[in-house]
């Protein structure tokens, strides 16, 4: 089993020397090159290269960050795009990216100093003047899903070849790390600019990897970037993604060496990893939350008691145990237990009672029960739990059917065409709560189907959590505003997932995230 500490430099480089990792690699001229020193020692690993095979989840939606929709995207776009920002694994705190630094010379005022040299992958310069062009068109553009990202974003000015000046309509502290997404990753604006809607499927970005080909719904192939402005990265040549929805299928794809790792696992499959057969557990929390999307512009869900009937219908701990192999965390609200932010009185709204759940059914105006429209995902995992839902359901008097599909075509479906009263999917986080809380609540954002406004004070508390730094006011403000979203019933919360891998014995350096969207900027391949 490994754990987030498998890393393969020095502590001066950020990581933590591990001699056992390389017991078997420094031989020769890869022993000499250890003695001369960290970066010495990079440079053979990156010279060993090879192509690293990945077993993914899902088919992506689009490959332009401005203009998808599924969380599960983030997986391809990570190595395509730099973003502004980045940041750690283990606490998502901002650091460094295409920006090297930034501060708040005033609260509605945030200033960018971009890295000097940098280009995209076509050659186009990473200056200002390209900064400026992605957040006006990730802010405004009418195919952009993120203009609720950067809401607070008055204008963007240029004050230097490599200087961006954000002016903001209000203070909002949570902007690198919203600026460590999708609103973040910087797309070149003549690729953009020549392709225009062709972009989605032909990205060019100035990440460590650069795209070759997309044959939907079977692969998506990468492969290095020379020239990346972090010459530590990347360790392999390329990334071959194979599309495999089916996780035990993808599980079975590493043991017989079709693919090197694996992601997005499922619980019933880490038992299987952990009895060996060649494959070897990488596991970490998450902030990844599977949940009933809610559209509540009509019908029985615009009913708030018909919406709070479906929360106490769910029986949580029993579902973590029978879909999860009880890998993961009851969900009461869109933050883990062990997020800085989390409510535990909020924790308390919604006790599984089937028979509270027929009450306020009745109270709403359906003495006899609802039926509904509901949505969900092909894969066998999904399927699985919708079938344990349909039956929580039923037993509070709440019936209908499944329409399924695979991912990208049902999130398709449902956000952007309106279909359906619900949607058994999942959110897969972002850095800063304030985001997760805006994209999936806001008037008009992608992630709300209905596009119904919000309850009143929510938006004010999330502009309240974005005013100041100071974390004890941060914590207040979420608190407001997971209450209210709760107390509302805006979604079912289900479950945090436990982030599971199964890799080869040769990939190297693979680590979890919080975000449980896996990176492999720092992954290498032994032998």
């Amino acid at each position: 089993m490994k754990n987030n500490d498998n890393p393969i430099v020095s502590e001066a480089d950020g990581f933590t020397f591990r001699r056992r990792e390389f017991l078997g690699m420094l031989t020769g001229v890869a022993a000499v090159a250890a003695m001369a020193g960290p970066s010495a020692l990079m440079a053979k690993v990156r010279d060993n290269g090879g192509i690293l095979r990945v077993g993914a989840a899902a088919n992506p939606s689009s490959m332009d960050p401005a203009t998808g929709g599924s969380g599960s995207d983030h997986i391809f776009l990570f190595p395509v795009f730099a973003t502004l920002v980045e940041w750690e694994y283990d606490t998502l705190e901002p650091r460094p990216g295409l920006a090297e630094s930034w501060e708040f010379p005033n609260p509605q005022t945030l200033v960018l100093n971009l890295r000097e040299g940098v280009t995209f992958h076509d050659g186009t310069p990473l200056d200002a003047d390209a900064v400026k062009f992605n957040l006006d068109r990730n802010r405004s553009d009418p195919r952009s899903n993120i203009r609720s990202d950067l809401a607070s974003v008055e204008s963007v000015e240029v004050t230097g070849d490599y200087q961006v000046t954000v002016h903001l309509k209000s203070p909002d502290t949570s902007l690198p790390l919203v600026l460590s997404d999708r609103a973040g990753m910087m797309v070149s604006p003549t690729a953009l600019e020549k392709l225009g809607e062709d972009h989605d499927r032909n990205p060019v970005g100035a990440g460590p990897m650069k795209f070759v080909e997309w044959n939907d719904g079977d692969r998506i192939i990468l492969e290095r970037n020379p020239e990346f402005w972090d010459q530590e990265r990347p360790l392999v040549d390329g990334i071959t993604f194979r599309i495999i929805t089916d996780s035990a299928t993808r599980l079975r794809s590493v043991r017989s060496g079709q693919n090197d790792l694996a992601y997005h696992l499922d619980g019933r499959q880490k038992a299987m990893i952990e009895r060996g057969g060649g494959v070897e557990g990488t596991y970490g929390p998450t902030v990844y939350c599977y949940q009933i999307y809610l559209n509540h512009a009509s019908g029985p869900l615009s009913n708030v008691k018909v919406r709070q009937a479906l929360n106490h219908a769910i029986n949580r701990e029993a579902l973590v145990r029978a879909s999860m192999r009880g890998a993961g965390e009851p969900a009461y609200m869109n933050l883990p237990s062990s997020h800085w932010a989390y409510d535990a009185e909020v924790a308390e709204l919604y006790p599984h009672d089937p028979e509270k759940a027929r009450k306020l059914l009745a109270e709403a105006g359906y003495p006899d029960g609802i039926e509904l429209d509901m949505r969900g995902y092909n894969d066998q995992g999904s399927v699985q739990r919708q079938e344990i839902i349909m039956g929580m359901l039923a037993d509070a008097g709440i019936r209908g059917r499944f329409t399924t599909g695979t991912i990208s075509d049902m999130s398709a479906a449902y956000f952007a065409r309106g279909e359906g009263d619900f949607l058994v999917s999942a959110w897969t986080g972002r850095p800063d709560p304030s985001l997760t809380y805006a994209l999936l609540y806001a008037g008009d954002s992608y992630f709300n189907a209905g596009k119904v406004e919000p309850p009143e004070g929510l938006m004010e508390a999330i502009r309240e959590s974005r005013s100041t730094d100071d974390l004890e006011q941060r914590k207040q403000a979420f608190s407001t505003i997971q209450r209210i979203v709760m107390e509302n019933a805006l979604v079912v919360p289900l479950a945090f997932r436990e982030d599971i891998m199964a890799s080869a014995p040769k990939v190297q350096n693979l680590r979890t995230n919080l975000l449980g969207k896996p990176k492999f900027e720092n992954v290498y391949l032994q032998g």
